[in-house]
């Protein structure tokens, strides 16, 4: 059940959770790429869908429960189905459109959230619209982040799996 393809995933995805509590800019986080990378490689979808949700979980208590908190792991839970369609054709092209593919649906999901749950904007679609257009200036700190993140969490994985002999066939 647990083997070194396991313990090599589960460290990538540690480091990636430490540094949620550096001072980035907002939206630049690896939780993203740890759903694209726990849906492509873990074999128990389970535990893929799991691990970002519990990551954000136990960071929230920390730094603060939201009212958009279900719209946020809702997203990270689409995120993981794209790592499932990456499936065993991982290659960069695919995985920097699957980056941008889960950039774009964390920026539908929590900001349709933000116009449903919050006083912030009317409920009507000009509304949603503004709720949509109000977040554009945080868009591009969610994709630079997302496409570092993919790219280290990735990158660091196949690297080590190329130099260690316990994971050539992984």
């Amino acid at each position: 059940m647990f083997n070194t393809k396991f313990f090599l995933i589960c460290g990538i995805i540690v480091i990636a959770v430490l540094s949620r509590f550096l001072p980035f800019p907002p939206n630049v986080a690896p939780i993203a790429a740890i759903a694209l990378f726990g849906g492509a490689y873990f074999k128990d979808k389970r535990m893929a869908l799991l691990i970002p949700v519990v990551i954000m979980l136990i960071s929230d208590l920390i730094i603060g429960l939201h009212s958009t908190l279900l719209f946020v792991y809702g997203s990270f839970a689409l995120i993981v189905l794209i790592g499932f369609m990456l499936g065993k054709k991982i290659s960069p092209l695919r995985i920097a459109g699957a980056s941008v593919g889960a950039s774009v649906i964390f920026y539908l999901v929590t900001n349709f959230g933000v116009w449903l749950v919050s006083p912030y904007y009317p409920f009507t679609l000009e509304g949603l619209l503004a709720s949509y257009t109000m977040a554009i200036p945080f868009f591009h700190y969610t994709l630079l982040g997302d496409l570092f993140y993919t790219s280290v969490i990735f990158g660091s994985f196949e690297l080590i799996r190329r130099t260690s002999p316990a994971l050539q066939a992984a």
